[in-house]
């Protein structure tokens, strides 16, 4: 809802609000309380040519006259060939970073614009804001979810009529995960599997610009074929920036970007997304070692980190059209993708 919050640390207490739902009376209630701070990412600040001083976050100094569609065109890269001249801009550089880091953090988690208003407040904490302490917020976003395997069920499937479909729950009420188990996979032996993130366009829709759909389809027609596997489906959208951020990178792409750029401009990362997770999953169904399904080398380097043992790297490499080649491309040469 990007309802604005009040952080608290032992350095001070501010209000921090997403960049991308102000409007022009939210502006005007954080104006009230004290001088505003446009946190952006060091990605974002790169592609405005603003100084981030503090390195991954950039505090822009909000001008007297800066309304509610300026912050929004500084946090939203989609008129910024049309636009391009933002500036000059005003960076903090004195002070700490820590709250603003936080802020740009939630704004992540909640799949909106890595963007946010943030207020120092030297007053008292504005009635009706839920108020949230730093040193509890921090560390939960940075951990992986812990969850729960809440109910199994038999799903018979196209490609293996002996299938079973796991049900994950985080505590933390974020999104839930599956695991889709084809037959009776030996725990004492690799399991054939895949780290499969969900794709609505290509899972459900049969987009041509990723090879998503047609990835999923081949893991588990080979899991069906082998008689055995586990393909975990997690609900990480558009490499964990949600799907409404990855329409936005797909319209840049529309502009000329590719798609690690796109990413960049919007103030993400290449890929946002938390493979533990499936090991976690792994982990709870019983499994320690995989053959796994992919040509990503970040996805193995994970499971190996957290104790799942990656015994073979089996490529995948289906789906190519005329429309993501390019995409593709990008990913071997940018991500270290083995096409």
């Amino acid at each position: 809802m990007g309802v604005p919050v009040v952080l608290t640390a032992a350095q001070g207490t501010a209000v921090c609000a997403a960049a991308e739902t102000v409007n022009a009376a939210r502006l005007a209630a954080l104006r009230a309380l004290g001088p505003a701070d446009l946190a952006l990412t060091g990605r974002r600040a790169e592609t405005l040519k603003a100084r981030a001083y503090d390195g991954d976050i950039a505090r822009v100094l909000l001008p007297s006259d800066a309304d509610a569609n300026w912050i929004r065109a500084l946090a939203d890269p989609a008129d910024d060939l049309g636009h391009p001249m933002k500036g000059p801009l005003k960076t903090r550089r004195e002070g700490d970073a820590a709250l603003h880091r936080l802020a740009v953090d939630l704004c992540k988690a909640a799949r909106l614009l890595p963007a946010a208003l943030v207020v120092p407040l030297s007053g008292p904490v504005p009635e009706g804001l839920t108020v949230l302490p730093a040193e509890g917020v921090a560390p939960l976003l940075a951990a992986a979810p812990v969850l729960h395997r809440v109910v199994s069920a038999k799903v018979p499937l196209r490609a293996a009529r002996d299938a079973r479909l796991h049900v994950f729950r985080p505590e933390d009420g974020s999104d839930e995960h599956y695991a889709i188990e084809i037959g009776r996979p030996d725990r004492a032996a690799p399991v054939l599997s895949r780290l499969h993130s969900a794709c609505f366009t290509g899972d459900l829709l049969g987009s041509l610009k990723c090879d998503c759909g047609p990835q999923l389809n081949a893991a588990l027609a080979q899991m069906g074929q082998e008689g055995s596997g586990v393909l975990l489906y997690l609900n990480q959208e558009g490499r964990g920036i949600g799907l409404a951020n990855k329409m936005r990178a797909y319209a840049l792409q529309d502009q000329g970007f590719d798609t690690v750029e796109a990413n960049h401009r919007l103030g993400f990362e290449d890929d946002e997304r938390d493979f533990r997770l499936g090991a976690a999953m792994l982990r709870e169904m019983g499994f320690g070692a995989v053959r796994l399904l992919t040509n990503n080398p970040a996805k193995i380097a994970m499971m190996e980190r957290c104790g799942v043992i990656v015994t073979e790297r089996v490529p995948l490499k289906v789906g190519e059209t005329p429309q993501n080649a390019r995409y593709l491309a990008v990913k071997a040469e940018k991500s270290g993708h083995l096409l």
